[in-house]
């Protein structure tokens, strides 16, 4: 369910989402700690995408959208860009924690 919160003026308004997006940028990082996490515990650069882990992802997110009163369509679209952006950032971390073996001389 969405807390509306009237707002008098344009710049109220603007005021709120400002907070709003301090809060989603806070959660964000949050995410990105859990995810370079996750990088450690994954043998190998193949596990990192996770497209199982994806679908279930977004299955929940959908139906929390719908529980929440959210655009499912902004929802999907936001979280479907946000996991890209993480998969990558996994897979540099991964390759950072797990650099290739130097072949023998």
């Amino acid at each position: 369910m969405n807390a509306m919160i009237p707002c008098a003026s344009l710049d109220e308004v603007r005021t709120h989402i400002d907070r709003l997006d301090r809060e989603l940028v806070r959660l964000i990082a949050e995410r990105g700690t859990c995810v370079r996490q996750a990088a450690g515990f994954k043998r190998s650069a193949a596990e990192v995408p996770a497209p199982q882990r994806v679908a279930q992802i977004l299955a929940r997110v959908d139906a929390l959208a719908v529980e929440l009163g959210a655009d499912r369509r902004v929802v999907a679209a936001t979280w479907q860009a946000m996991i890209a952006a993480f998969i990558a950032a996994e897979q540099a971390a991964h390759a950072a924690l797990h650099p290739p073996t130097p072949p023998s001389p």
